[in-house]
């Protein structure tokens, strides 16, 4: 009868219903299987599924807000260096500690590098999902679109992720994934937008 137990319960762990999720102070990643080792989260900022948008954050801001402008944004015109793990810069970090962190530009091109990016739908949402080459492990990122004044813009079309980069050039932009059908790459855009926020993990 031991035996028998001991058998079925094997068959159970292997089978998956008792493997534990990866996860950091509540919120679950995936190991992309990256030179740098950088773990990423499966859902943005201010989402309870993969497939889900969540908030919308201007660069070095770490609440939502009902306008977004560059009149009432606190990072315009400030010469700050890289926010990531800054917990009254970074979003990530101030809404869900421990030590998840903004991405790097750097980061965002390890992960355009190393990735396979292939469009599609998930949870009724467009977006990429994104798998790596290395383990085949991937991540979603839906397209949110963004948010200027009180308006959402490019919802379901396009994808503006935020970096902890800021531009070296201009205290104006700050450096972020962009993406649409059929392409993505890292840009550089206006700090009082409202963007989406996927953290990230060492």
């Amino acid at each position: 009868m031991k035996k028998l137990l001991l058998l079925a319960l094997f068959c159970l762990v292997g089978s998956g219903v008792y493997a534990q999720k990866n996860s950091h102070n509540g919120h679950e990643w995936v190991d992309l299987g990256l030179p740098s080792g950088l773990k990423w989260a499966t859902c943005n900022v201010g989402a309870s599924r993969p497939g889900d948008y969540g908030k919308y954050y201007a660069w070095g801001e770490t609440t939502t807000k009902s306008i977004y402008t560059l009149d009432n944004c606190a990072s315009m015109d400030q010469s700050w260096g890289d926010i990531g793990g800054n917990s009254s810069r970074d979003a990530a970090t101030a809404n869900w500690g421990g030590d998840w962190r903004l991405p790097t530009k750097k980061e965002f091109e390890e992960l355009r590098e190393h990735c396979t990016w292939e469009w599609t739908t998930q949870n009724g949402h467009n977006g990429y999902k994104v798998t790596s080459k290395k383990n085949g492990q991937s991540i979603f990122l839906p397209a949110a679109g963004w948010r200027y004044d009180a308006y959402e813009s490019r919802v379901g079309s396009d994808g503006y992720y935020w970096s902890s980069t800021p531009d070296e050039i201009s205290a104006d932009n700050a450096c972020d994934l962009y993406f649409s059908e059929g392409y993505h790459f890292v840009d550089w855009d206006f700090r009082f937008d409202g963007r989406s926020v996927r953290p990230v993990l060492e």
